[in-house]
């Protein structure tokens, strides 16, 4: 009784530890290393609204989780191969013997027989060479691999989510100024087509206004397209069928960031895609360790401890007690050339990371010296804009005091009326522009404020 006691204690720390380690799951999908605040620069409470529910509901982060997930379940395995297995292979048999039986001398005689086997049977690969270590050690870099790829993910669709975001207001303002210049138009060409009845103008000027009015009625019609193609794109972003209605500020209160004069290289180190490839490196570097003790002998313990008997009724008496040990190593001495092979094919792997590293390394420059230099020219571009509306505003303000003072005609109004609205839609797209340049050069930097760069910001 004794003996039974002791084995039904080992079988229920057997089927109790899984559960004793199972840890709480968290279902939410947390993402480690991001800059959420970062949207706060741009004082806009229903941008920084939105990059919370895609932080929660957007399907492509969701999925970037879910792989870091399965990677971190692929460390626990590779981790549960380092540990002693331990399993409970009953068999219970009966044997027909139909002849007779000699040993020796001895005579047995057909004969039926039962047996009723309960052992515990343990395995366990002895790491001499640390190879199941390593092995571990490369699933880990497996793991940060994916952590920053989701990373990624939130960088690439909370970018192009601002984008679209930014564009939709653009949209919105432009559209508004559209519609006027198209009700503008609309009544030159009546004025003109009086003009023209009138006998005070040609017919080429007619035509010419009614062909102004087609080409801003193209655009107006135009706008309204983009304008429900960026809805469309940002319910996507945002992962909500049942959304119908996309919020956004106006263009009056968006309000400009800064970029800096400008970034240092090193905070390249920072991208998602750099940090991947040197865990890329040192996943490889292992993968070539561990293919090299391959060729070592390895050296497995094995064990069972149970009981044997031929009677269901003395199973657990002391004489019907099995148990052995022994160490049992391996090492193989012909395989067809497959451990050289593998070993080989690491190294290629290896030097292919290293080129891996080094075309990321310029790949990055590139983007982030691209970034900032398209931003400076946006900023260039949109403070020229701004110059020019100011101008085209002082032009209007002249041609409204001579329509006061009748030394023009309300034809000549209007076009400066138009012109000042056009004025101020090339004012718009250059602000925006700037604004999502300034996304841009973020994602550079992979990430985070370009104006705080230091090692505080990881």
């Amino acid at each position: 009784m004794k003996k039974l006691s002791i084995l039904l204690f080992i079988l229920l720390l057997l089927v109790s530890a899984p559960v004793s380690a199972k840890k709480h799951e968290d279902n939410s999908y947390k993402l480690a290393y991001i800059n959420i605040d970062w949207w706060e620069n741009y004082k806009d409470p229903i941008l920084r609204e939105y990059m919370l529910k895609i932080y929660n509901d957007n399907p492509d982060i969701k999925i970037a989780t879910l792989k870091s997930e399965q990677s971190k379940q692929v460390v626990k395995m590779s981790l549960g191969q380092e540990l002693p297995q331990i399993g409970f292979n009953p068999n219970i048999s009966r044997e027909f013997a139909s002849s007779d039986v000699y040993f020796g001398n001895v005579l047995i005689p057909n004969y039926t027989q039962s047996r009723f086997l309960l052992p515990l049977t343990m395995s366990y690969e002895v790491d001499i060479w640390g190879k199941n270590r390593q092995m571990t050690k490369s699933f880990s870099k497996e793991l940060e691999m994916e952590k920053q790829n989701e990373r990624a993910a939130y960088i690439l669709v909370t970018s192009a989510f601002a984008s679209d975001y930014f564009n939709l207001v653009k949209v919105d303002a432009l559209l508004k100024n559209q519609k006027k210049l198209v009700e503008l138009q609309k009544n030159i060409v009546e004025f003109t087509d009086k003009k023209y009845k009138s006998g005070l103008c040609p017919l080429t000027v007619l035509l010419e206004e009614k062909q102004i009015l087609t080409n801003f009625e193209e655009q107006l019609n135009s706008l309204e397209e983009k304008q429900d193609v960026l809805e469309n794109q940002l319910y996507v972003y945002l992962g909500d069928r049942t959304n119908h209605d996309i919020k956004r500020t106006s263009y009056e209160d968006l309000y400009l960031v800064t970029i800096p004069e400008s970034i240092d290289s090193t905070a390249i180190k920072y991208r998602p895609d750099m940090v991947r490839t040197e865990k890329y490196i040192e996943k490889t570097g292992l993968l070539v360790k561990v293919a090299r003790k391959e060729f070592l002998p390895s050296f497995t313990l094995y064990g069972q401890v149970g009981f044997n008997a031929y009677q269901l009724s003395k199973i657990f008496t002391h004489h019907t007690f099995l148990s052995n040990l022994g160490v049992m190593p391996n090492i193989d001495l012909f395989t067809g050339g497959t451990k050289m092979a593998r070993f080989r094919y690491r190294k290629l792997e290896y030097q292919k990371a290293l080129q891996f590293y080094e075309k990321t390394v310029l790949t990055s420059i590139q983007e982030l010296n691209d970034s900032l230099v398209t931003a400076k020219t946006t900023d260039k571009n949109r403070k020229i804009s701004d110059e020019r509306y100011d101008i085209e505003q002082q032009k209007f303000q002249l041609a409204e005091k001579k329509q006061n003072i009748g030394a023009s005609g309300s034809i000549e109004f209007m076009k400066a009326q138009e012109r000042l609205l056009e004025s101020e839609n090339s004012k718009i797209s250059g602000r925006i522009n700037y604004l999502v340049s300034t996304i841009n050069l973020y994602k550079a930097v992979g990430g985070l404020d370009y104006n705080n760069l230091d090692e505080s910001t990881l």
